[in-house]
């Protein structure tokens, strides 16, 4: 059986084998230059790492101290891998990870790897409801990704989101000139709106005057 480091070395040798320095020029620029990248685009990238994943998914447990290493290198592919593993494994994800994913938000911080770990958070919510109360103290936090993560960690769930505790999270989040948090409020709003387009009207009437114009208008997208 291999080590978290021998796994992480594996993955990296193939990562390597994969690289595209032009393709890994436009991609960083395209992040605003905050993180190196190999190159890889997406398709190639899980190609390179589905069988491990399919190994791993067998194995019913999270090896955080592995997800730790891929945290730990710069190149953003390992970032998206840390995704990808905990989706493909998000039955074993509990309560007690999301401190683990919480550092994972806050230390290489921007919005691609927010939204993609915010599925991962949605999915153990539906599980255990301590996640409410945590979300809710989320929303109020001074680091801007924790509450956008607060805001979209129900998006996609349709009729099983928590409605109630939609307009709670967003309601702790208005009144910031934060486009990231703005923007997050129109869309989960948007994303609602397809499956409950009248709570999504009743919302937008009640808090009108307190929602920025890049909130109104993502929000009405499909109303």
């Amino acid at each position: 059986m291999q080590s978290p480091a021998e796994k992480y070395s594996h993955i990296k040798s193939l990562f390597e084998e994969k690289a595209d320095a032009d393709a890994a020029v436009s991609m960083s620029a395209y992040m605003k230059n905050r993180f190196p990248f190999y190159g890889i685009k997406a398709p190639v990238r899980k190609a390179v790492y589905q069988e491990f994943i399919r190994v791993e998914r067998k194995k019913k447990q999270i090896d955080w101290e592995f997800l730790d290493l891929c945290f730990a290198d710069e190149h953003r592919e390992f970032q998206y891998l840390i995704y990808d593993y905990l989706l493909a494994l998000k039955r074993f994800v509990t309560f007690e990870d999301l401190p683990r994913i919480k550092r994972y938000i806050t230390e290489k911080p921007w919005w691609d790897t927010t939204d993609l770990l915010c599925k991962v958070i949605g999915d153990v919510s539906l599980r255990d409801p301590r996640v409410k109360d945590e979300m809710l103290c989320w929303s109020t936090e001074d680091n801007l990704w924790v509450r956008r993560a607060s805001i979209e960690h129900q998006m996609s769930l349709k009729d099983k989101t928590d409605a109630e505790l939609l307009g709670e999270i967003l309601v702790n989040c208005f009144g910031t000139n934060e486009f990231f948090i703005n923007k997050a409020i129109g869309c989960s709003l948007r994303d609602y709106a397809k499956t409950n387009p009248e709570w999504v009207r009743e919302f937008l009437t009640r808090h009108e005057e307190e929602m920025s114009a890049l909130s109104l208008k993502e929000a009405g997208k499909y109303l």
